[in-house]
C-alpha cells in the first residue's frame, strides 16, 4: 500500500510516497481505508524536527522513514475478534498516535466513532485532534459552566475556533486572541471580545478576569521550556484567584509554582468514543463547524503543498489531506 512518509526532518521536500505493507490488526483494532485526514501542530513540529531539539522529544518517534498524521477519516475493511462496535463498510473518523498518511490504517475501536452520511470525509478528516482537545478542555479540564468567562488564545487555529463554538454553546463569554484580518472570522464564531495580541496587550484590555484560559498558541518562550512563557506570564494575570489554566503547549506547566490557587494543567487529547460521539452530536445540530482552510490530494506533492500552506499566513481553521483528490 502507498504511505506518504518524511525521510528526513526539516522541509516538506522530505517527504516521499513508499510502498509499505498493510498494517496487522490486534483483536482490539479497526482496518480503516484511509480517505482523508488533516495536519496538526504536532506534525508540523515534527516534521520541522523542532520538537525534537525540545525537552519533549523521548515522547514523539524519531526514527525515519516516519509517517506523520493523526487524524483519520474512511472507510471500515476489516475488524478485529473483540471489536463489537463497527463493521466492514462503515463510514468513522477517529485518531492514531501517529501515521495517518497511508492507504490502511490500523485504529484502536474506541479510538473511533461513527460518522453521519451528511457528513463528507474532508469535513471528518479535519475534526477529531481539535475537537477533541477544545472539548476536553472545556468541560473535562476545565469544568466549564454557563456564565463564567473564558479567554481562548489563537481563536483561529485549529482547536481554538472549535473551543470558541463549543463555549458559546455552552452559555460562556467569550473571549479570544487572533490576528486582525482573522477577527471577523473569530467574531462569527461567537466570540464577544477579540483582541489581536501581536499589536495589543490583551493583558490590560481584559477589564474583569476570567474563570478559565484555553491556550494553544505555539510561544517559542514556551515551547523550548515547557514552562508558560510570556503568554504563560499575561494568562495568570488575568485569570481570577482559583481560576483554571488549560494549556495545550506549555508541557511542563503542571510542575510550575501554584499562583493565587489557580489550577494549572497541560494536557493531550484522550480519544475514547463517547467523547467524539458528543462531539458528532454536536456536528449534527449545527453547534459545532471545522473549518477547512484548504484541501490537498494524497500524494507527495500534495502533502508537501499542504504543509507549506501550515506555514503561510493567514491561517484558519484546519488544512485536509484527501484521497478524493488524487
Amino acid at each position: 500500500m502507498k504511505a506518504i512518509a518524511l525521510t528526513s526532518f526539516g522541509v516538506p521536500e522530505a517527504l516521499e510516497e513508499l510502498e509499505i505493507p498493510v498494517p496487522p490488526l490486534t483483536d482490539t483494532q479497526v482496518l480503516i481505508e484511509m480517505r482523508a485526514s488533516s495536519i496538526n501542530p504536532a506534525d508540523i513540529q515534527l516534521r520541522s524536527g523542532a520538537i525534537l531539539q525540545s525537552p519533549m522529544a523521548d515522547k514523539f518517534p524519531a526514527q525515519l522513514p516516519l509517517v506523520l498524521g493523526i487524524d483519520v477519516a474512511g472507510i471500515v475493511k476489516e475488524v478485529g475478534e473483540k471489536v463489537r462496535h463497527f463493521k466492514p463498510r462503515d463510514r468513522v473518523m477517529g485518531m492514531v498516535p501517529m501515521g495517518s498518511y497511508m492507504d490502511y490504517v490500523a485504529v484502536e475501536e474506541d479510538h473511533l466513532v461513527v460518522i453521519p452520511q451528511s457528513l463528507s470525509f474532508e469535513e471528518a478528516g479535519a475534526v477529531p485532534t481539535v475537537a477533541l482537545t477544545a472539548w476536553q478542555a472545556l468541560f473535562e479540564h476545565g469544568r466549564l459552566q454557563p456564565g463564567e468567562r473564558i479567554l481562548i488564545h489563537a481563536g483561529a487555529g485549529g482547536v481554538g475556533h472549535a473551543a470558541i463554538q463549543l463555549a458559546k454553546q455552552h452559555g460562556a463569554y467569550v473571549i479570544a486572541t487572533a490576528r486582525d484580518y482573522n477577527h471577523d472570522f473569530v467574531k462569527g464564531l461567537g466570540a464577544d471580545e477579540v483582541f489581536d495580541y501581536t499589536k495589543v496587550d490583551f493583558a490590560t484590555k481584559i477589564t474583569e478576569p476570567v474563570d478559565i484560559v484555553l491556550d494553544s498558541a505555539m510561544d517559542p518562550s514556551t515551547f523550548g521550556t515547557g514552562l508558560p512563557g510570556d503568554i504563560g506570564d499575561k494568562n495568570y494575570s488575568v485569570i481570577k484567584d482559583a481560576g483554571t489554566y488549560i494549556s495545550v503547549v506549555a508541557f511542563a506547566i503542571n510542575q510550575y509554582p501554584k499562583v493565587r490557587g489557580i489550577d494549572a494543567r497541560f494536557f493531550q487529547a484522550r480519544p475514547n468514543r463517547a467523547d467524539f460521539e458528543a462531539i458528532v452530536h454536536h456536528i449534527q445540530k449545527n453547534k459545532l463547524n471545522i473549518h477547512i482552510d484548504k484541501t490537498y490530494p494524497f500524494t507527495a506533492q500534495g502533502l508537501f503543498q499542504a504543509y507549506r500552506k501550515s506555514e503561510e499566513l493567514p491561517k484558519r481553521g484546519k488544512i485536509v489531506i484527501s484521497k478524493n483528490m488524487e
